[in-house]
C-alpha cells in the first residue's frame, strides 16, 4: 500500500523561487504570407505576447524572381514592398489594440533565408509560423515548405501552428 503525504517543508530564507520579471519570450517573429491561412498562428502569437509581455514582428518576403537581375524589377519590387507593409500596419492594428508592441518588416528576396537571417539580426526568442498539415497516407510533401527549411535552420524554438 502506498501512501501519498504533502510536505509542509517551507524554503530556506533567501531560496523562493521568484516569478520571472523578464518574459521568456521576450522578441515573437511572426512570418506571415499575407494570406488568410495565417490567423491562427498571428492568434497564438497575440496570445503568447500577451500573456507574457513580449514584442512582436510580423514579418513578410517577397519572393524574389529568380534567373533576373535585380534591378530590372526595382519600381515593381517597391510596390509590392508599399502594398505589404500597408497590409501588415492593418494586421498590426489587433496587437496593438491587445496591448502588445508590435513592429513590421518586409523584405525581398528567398522566405526562408530571411526568416532566418532576420531571426539572427533582430535577436528574435521565438517563431511562430503556420504549416501544412500532414496527412497519413497522402501524398508525401511538405519537405521543400519555408516551414520546414525555418525548421531545420533556425537557431531559436519554432512553434508551427497548423
Amino acid at each position: 500500500m502506498t501512501r501519498r503525504t504533502r510536505s509542509t517543508a517551507r524554503p530556506v530564507a533567501g531560496t523562493e523561487r521568484r516569478r520571472r520579471s523578464t518574459p521568456l519570450f521576450r522578441h515573437i517573429m511572426v512570418p506571415v504570407d499575407l494570406s488568410d491561412r495565417n490567423e491562427r498562428a498571428l492568434g497564438a502569437a497575440l496570445r503568447l505576447a500577451h500573456e507574457r509581455g513580449g514584442r512582436v514582428t510580423l514579418f513578410h518576403v517577397i519572393q524574389r524572381i529568380s534567373g533576373i537581375a535585380p534591378g530590372k524589377f526595382t519600381g515593381f519590387y517597391r510596390r509590392l514592398v508599399e502594398r505589404s507593409e500597408r497590409k501588415l500596419r492593418q494586421i498590426a492594428r489587433k496587437f496593438g489594440e491587445g496591448g502588445v508592441d508590435v513592429g513590421t518588416a518586409v523584405r525581398v528576396g528567398e522566405p526562408a533565408a530571411e526568416i532566418v537571417r532576420a531571426t539572427l539580426r533582430e535577436r528574435v526568442d521565438l517563431v511562430v509560423m503556420g504549416s501544412h498539415k500532414v496527412r497519413p497516407g497522402g501524398r508525401p510533401r511538405g519537405w521543400g515548405t519555408t516551414s520546414y527549411k525555418v525548421g531545420i535552420f533556425c537557431q531559436c524554438p519554432i512553434l508551427l501552428v497548423k
